[in-house]
């Protein structure tokens, strides 16, 4: 039998079965892949075009999305490329879901690719992702921890409060600063009691930095309807001691809150 009746043959045999017949489209996102596995800053970027195609045209079809997903987590894990993990972090971005949480937290840690991780992780839905960086945050230092802290401060996170709140004491100023920015984007009436005590304690290179994240917060406040809450915060920084644009905000934000509606 020839070699074209072979292939006739097992796509028929396929169809009575039942099974998916392979497309030019599923082999060119195979090789897609076999591509990624040694793709490098500088080699054609076309070579991974089909699966970009194919993460655009897995939108509304769930299983497509998942078997991507999974495909491009199991790439984290190998010793691909920073190149390679850096693009299936940001398709992952796009795509992922609880399921692959597990492959990308691992990178959280990593000097070179913790950035793309939270780039991934921040833009998930789900609450695994947010939990993910949370958990993180105890085993990093440095930038890799004001990074993580950022992430968290993107996704409001009031289970990170507490931890937050003693990042307010670290010795880094670049993390102590960063968690009181993020206390003020979580905005919780438990975020404004620990800002309402940093201001006041802030050493002077952090003293702009606090009252920033406290007018923040009021704004957070009042966007949930907790005005009252809010004008107390927007009075302690229309104080003579603040620097004129903060009690000038301040003034703004006092007004704001009073006309909002309930």
């Amino acid at each position: 039998m020839s070699a074209k009746m072979n292939l006739i043959a097992c796509l028929i045999a396929a169809l009575l079965l039942g099974c998916a017949v392979p497309t030019m489209a599923d082999e060119a996102v195979d090789k897609a892949f076999d591509a990624l596995k040694t793709y490098d800053w500088g080699t054609d970027r076309n070579v991974l075009k089909p699966l970009d195609d194919a993460v655009a045209a897995s939108h509304g079809d769930a299983a497509a999305r998942a078997a991507l997903a999974k495909q491009l987590a199991a790439v984290l894990g190998t010793d691909a490329t920073q190149a390679a993990k850096d693009y299936a972090c940001r398709k992952l971005s796009l795509i992922a879901s609880a399921a692959e949480v597990p492959a990308i937290a691992p990178l959280l840690t990593d000097d070179k690719l913790s950035h793309m991780a939270r780039y991934a992780l921040e833009r998930m839905p789900c609450d695994e992702a947010v939990a993910a960086m949370r958990d993180a945050l105890p085993t990093v230092k440095g930038r890799v921890k004001v990074g993580v802290i950022n992430s968290l401060a993107v996704r409001r996170d009031a289970a990170s409060t507490g931890a937050l709140v003693a990042l307010l004491k670290d010795s880094d100023a670049q993390v102590a600063g960063a968690a009181a920015s993020a206390l003020g984007d979580v905005g919780s009436s438990e975020a404004a009691k620990a800002l309402s005590g940093f201001v006041a304690a802030a050493p002077d290179s952090l003293k702009l930095v606090a009252a920033d994240a406290y007018l923040t917060c009021a704004e957070r406040l009042v966007a949930a309807g907790k005005k009252l809450e809010a004008l107390a915060i927007y009075k302690a920084l229309n104080k003579p001691e603040q620097p004129k644009h903060v009690q000038n905000a301040a003034k703004r934000g006092m007004l704001a809150a009073m006309s909002a509606k309930k």
